[in-house]
């Protein structure tokens, strides 16, 4: 069947309206296994049925929701708060003053706005569980919220030097080493393997895209080596034991014109309109475009970081592609090849696979160098029949010419949003994190929302206008359950797993299962995470435009139960709940709490000073562990 990008014909519409109502989600979803074999597409079957007591596998009562200064979870459950923006990285630091902090000391200290979380086991290559590194991206930063007086609309225009300064080194990706003592989660401060990665961090670039030169400036005239990394927002980490972090589109981080800059179509396609939201291109000629126009190339990349040896430089892995990155999540494929999946969050924007060349041996933990940077990077087409197809964005192949723009593979990955076009891809509702079940080998991606989208551009995959609420889709890969799944595939069935909203609101048109509660029910999916049972966990981002608090829920993806939620933990006010992480025994759930009170205009009006409420000092977006009092796996 063709593809159907943007239409609202008859035909198409009642498609989407068929998939939709027959999905298997209100079915028991183990055996609807919508496999694609020799080529053909097998449709999703209905497996089990519908039961009026579903039985939920996640034991624990379900939290009421609540929007207060604080967090809270569900009884039987303890929170911790395990690292905070500010804590020391080295010893000898003084306590934190949110008001007097610098720029120098910040770059020894936790960063801002934690997201993404790691937590690699220590030591390296274990499975322990009570002692480790946490990897932590700080995304951005809160200037309203950080300095008295500042509003986020002049931030720009009125940060001072220091204050600039101090959001570059805020930024970035915080290492830290913690351990379960004492019945509780606790910071190493003085550990050697402490580390900030910040906008200053020097970094390598590698990858097809590496010394070409719109990558080089007047500081590099090589184009192999960048300073910093910026708007880190999900990452992944992969089986040798380094992280990626994903830069999650840098636009508004530089001044000057971008329509008068060489490369002003590329730019344009990126979003950059000169805004410069935290002043850098004011005191930083390398974040005025007037002044580097290559210097916005250098971003919006996936950069990988080795936590286990403090002295390794990051590294910009181009041959997976620039976007603005969320998620980065590595599987390693039955035949040792390495499977990267990544969405593009932004309206309209895609799904991508990077496929490594060659095969990664377990034995041999070095074997992973370089895998990222030899591979074949591809975009997805969803079409009405439920059939999933990768478009390689192979430089000679299709429109991927020199005739149409693109000279070589490098211009293809520099240039990837503007590849993908050109192959027909799918617009998505902002894709946001991509995962996959370690129980089934399904994949689940993430669309947070598309308020932009109308009637006219709704498409299989799509399928709501002015999608408010988002949704979350279901890939499902051939060749078999868990390690069996085949993740290098050309195609893939899909199914819509559920719409989120309200289900009493008809005019949303939620679809999770039937007997989800007034607390179940939600909105926005951001990040989400498996425990080692193969259940879903989601983190929402955007609840607080419904007056709701965001927080995080369990999901069953199989059985009676599946689609059915369950509320276990809230954020304070203006929060949201990102980065979701177990320890690999699954009795501890990490969570960022990220950009509290971020909603209120000036410090002085936020409505929670979480988590320390100290007056005189600002919210402190901060890392949380969960746990059950009683020890036993989180959702158990």
């Amino acid at each position: 069947m063709a593809n159907f990008p943007f239409s609202s014909s008859p035909v198409i519409r009642e498609i989407i309206a068929e998939r939709v109502s027959r999905r298997t989600l209100l079915k028991g979803g183990i055996a609807s296994g919508a496999l694609i074999a020799g080529g053909s597409f097998v449709g999703s079957l209905f497996a089990g049925e519908t039961h009026a007591a579903a039985l939920s596998t996640l034991g624990f009562p379900e939290l009421k929701r609540v929007y207060d200064k604080t967090h809270a979870a569900a009884d039987g459950y303890e929170t911790t708060i395990v690292a905070r923006w500010g804590d020391p990285l080295v010893a000898g630091l003084p306590d934190f003053d949110g008001s007097t902090v610098a720029a120098a000391e910040q770059e020894k200290r936790f960063g801002y706005n934690c997201d993404y979380i790691a937590f690699l086991p220590l030591p390296k290559g274990s499975v322990n569980s009570d002692h480790g590194l946490l990897c932590v991206n700080n995304e951005y930063i809160s200037p309203n919220v950080m300095f008295p007086g500042v509003t986020e609309d002049d931030a720009g225009k009125t940060m001072s030097k220091e204050q600039v300064d101090l959001g570059l080194a805020a930024m970035g990706h915080s290492i830290v080493e913690v351990m379960f003592k004492d019945g509780k989660w606790q910071t190493v401060e003085d550990s050697p393997l402490n580390r900030r990665i910040t906008a200053n961090t020097e970094m390598t670039v590698s990858g097809p895209a590496a010394g070409h030169a719109l990558l080089r400036t007047s500081a590099d005239a090589t184009g192999t080596k960048v300073l910093g990394t910026s708007y880190n927002c999900s990452g992944g980490f992969t089986p040798w034991g380094t992280v990626l972090t994903c830069e999650e589109g840098v636009s508004d981080l530089f001044g000057g014109d971008p329509k008068k800059a060489p490369t002003a179509d590329i730019l344009d396609r990126y979003g950059f309109d000169g805004s410069d939201i935290y002043g850098r291109g004011r005191f930083h000629d390398r974040f005025n475009i007037d002044k580097e126009p290559n210097e916005p190339n250098r971003f919006d990349w996936v950069v990988e970081i080795d936590p286990y040896d403090p002295q390794s430089k990051p590294v910009k892995r181009t041959a997976l592609g620039r976007m603005s990155h969320e998620a980065s999540t590595v599987v390693l494929n039955k035949d040792g090849r390495i499977v990267v999946y990544m969405g593009d969050d932004d309206y309209f924007e895609y799904m991508y696979r990077y496929v490594s060349n060659k095969a990664y041996d377990k034995a041999n933990p070095a074997s992973g160098n370089g895998l990222l940077d030899d591979g074949v990077l591809s975009v997805a087409r969803y079409d009405a029949d439920g059939s999933l197809t990768w478009l390689p964005l192979v430089h000679g192949q299709g429109k991927l010419t020199a005739e149409n723009g693109f000279a070589d593979q490098a211009e293809v990955l520099l240039k990837t949003r503007l590849a993908a076009d050109a192959l027909g891809a799918t617009p998505m509702d902002r894709p946001e994190d991509i995962e996959t079940n370690p129980v089934t080998g399904r994949v689940y991606a993430v669309m947070t929302k598309n308020k932009k989208r109308d009637e006219s551009k709704v498409n299989p995959a799509n399928t709501r206008p002015e999608n408010l609420w988002g949704h979350i889709v279901e890939l499902i890969p051939p060749g078999g359950r868990g390690a069996e799944a085949d993740h290098t595939a050309d195609k893939y069935a899909w199914d819509l797993f559920v719409l989120c909203g309200n289900p009493k609101d008809t005019k949303v048109g939620a679809t999770f299962h039937p007997e989800t509660s007034d607390n179940g029910w939600f909105v926005c999916p951001d990040n989400i995470t498996f425990d080692p049972a193969g259940r879903l966990w989601v983190a929402t981002d955007g609840a607080n435009d419904f007056g709701l608090p965001d927080g995080v829920y369990g999901v069953d993806t199989e059985g009676a139960a599946r689609g059915l939620p369950k509320l276990l933990f809230t954020c304070p006010h203006g929060a949201e709940a990102t980065g979701p992480c177990f320890t690999p025994d699954g009795t501890t759930l990490f969570l960022s709490v990220q950009h509290p009170s971020e909603d209120a205009e000036t410090l002085d009006k936020a409505q929670s000073l979480w988590p320390d409420f100290r007056d005189g000092q600002p919210p402190r977006p901060s890392v949380v562990a969960i746990r059950r009092k009683d020890g036993q796996p989180v959702g158990a």
